[in-house]
């Protein structure tokens, strides 16, 4: 049984940071973090294979945002600099068991968090 948690949400000024993290339960090498918006869709923000540590990200957030790991902790990050008041929405991270050729931003994921909020004001 794969479960999510998600923490690190809150509401900053324009130009700072936070670090969401993603603790997680079950056997799963491909994580995600996804946003949402009020009124929009769903838009993959960033992903990594945690067995290769290979990443992706979303162009609007690239030299902004950094994914890592902890495998001690079963803790996937999400480091957010330079927030924008773009940035705002709910952040969700996603996990599955995926090749590492598949563990994208519009990949299969079949095990959600709760979400954590962001706001970034101008």
């Amino acid at each position: 049984q794969v479960h999510l948690v998600e923490s690190g949400g809150g509401s900053v000024q324009a130009g700072g940071s936070l670090r969401l993290s993603c603790v997680g339960t079950g056997s799963t090498n491909c994580v995600g973090w996804f946003r949402q918006a009020p009124g929009k869709g769903r838009e993959g923000v960033a992903a990594m294979h945690t067995a290769r540590g290979i990443t992706v990200y979303t162009d609007s957030v690239k030299g902004r945002f950094t994914i890592s790991q902890d495998n001690i902790k079963n803790t996937v990050y999400l480091e957010m600099n330079s927030l924008k008041p773009e940035d705002t929405a709910m952040y969700y991270c996603a996990a599955d068991r995926n090749h590492f050729l598949q563990c994208g931003l519009t990949s299969t994921y079949n095990y959600w968090g709760q979400g954590t909020q962001v706001t970034v004001s101008s």
